[in-house]
């Protein structure tokens, strides 16, 4: 299988895994949108794959698992806000890694992926419901980020130790 083909594979199988990671619990949150577990899978796109990769990924997946959970309107800020999320989360780990250590760098660049998912959907509910309205899904987010970083962490040390990328 030559590079080209294997980076494809490999992104479209984790652009699935966050589909289904993001689809499989929903725990709906205030303002019509729902916390759930693709936070760690967009993590992981970021942190595997090159930046137009794991963009792709990261957005494909979550946006696709919008459309079909019936989120339609929230499909389009998804996509654009789990791909700025995956560059976040690979730029970070790229320029940080080798100074501050992978966990460390990993940890921050996640930290400040979840930021931006928490103002990025923030914004977005903002221009939906009103700013004032949309400070409530504020708290869900930031718990989904949580997780979402401490599930990825896990994860991407249990693919290292297997050497699965």
């Amino acid at each position: 299988m030559n590079t080209k083909t294997r980076k494809i594979v490999m992104a479209s199988l984790l652009a699935a895994l966050c589909c289904v990671a993001t689809m499989i619990i929903k725990i709906p949150s205030p303002l019509k949108g729902y916390i759930n577990l693709g936070d760690c899978i967009v993590l992981l796109s970021g942190w595997l794959l090159s930046p137009g990769y794991g963009f792709a990924a990261a957005g494909l997946g979550s946006a696709l698992a919008d459309v079909f959970s019936g989120y339609v309107i929230y499909a389009p800020a998804t996509f654009v806000i789990k791909g700025i999320m995956a560059l976040v989360a690979h730029f970070c780990y790229k320029r940080m890694h080798t100074g501050h250590g992978s966990t460390l760098s990993r940890i921050i660049g996640g930290a400040l992926a979840e930021v931006i998912m928490i103002g990025g959907y923030y914004v977005f509910e903002g221009f939906m419901y009103g700013f004032a309205a949309a400070l409530v899904n504020i708290a869900a987010n930031a718990a989904q980020g949580i997780v979402g970083l401490i599930v990825g962490l896990i994860l991407i040390k249990i693919f290292e130790k297997a050497k699965i990328f």
